[in-house]
């Protein structure tokens, strides 16, 4: 029921460079630690269905899912959004930018994009 992000971001040895490999610093909205390294990446579901059809139940679900990397630099923000829309862009669509920013409290960098996602889920028995 949801996109494998996780399991197909860390297949990119660019990915592991950008974000690390022990831990990986990419994490679900709201689960990055406290004073991780930084550059890290978040991201979440912003919108989704299933595929319905007349017969039978949807065989694909579809996902939009939004990236967010942040780091000390804006070039380090950069390459490691560059480094995840590379691993993502064979099985995904990417549909927006959402630009960088800075932010004025902690002067970390931020890189956003989003991704729409076609799932096909496991045959039903």
């Amino acid at each position: 029921m949801f996109a494998p992000v996780f399991a197909t971001a860390i297949t990119s040895a660019d990915v592991l460079q950008k974000l690390g490999s022990n831990p990986t610093r990419l994490f679900l909205f709201g689960q990055a630690p406290q004073n991780i390294a930084k550059p890290y990446a978040v991201w979440q579901d912003i919108t989704g269905s299933p595929y319905n059809q007349l017969s039978g139940v949807p065989t694909v679900d579809r996902y939009t899912i939004q990236f967010d990397v942040y780091a000390t630099t804006a070039q380090a923000a950069r390459e490691a959004a560059e480094a995840l829309r590379d691993v993502f862009e064979p099985v995904a669509y990417v549909v927006g930018w959402r630009g960088g920013s800075r932010d004025t409290v902690t002067q970390n960098y931020r890189y956003g994009f989003d991704i729409e996602w076609h799932v096909q889920r496991p045959p039903q028995t």
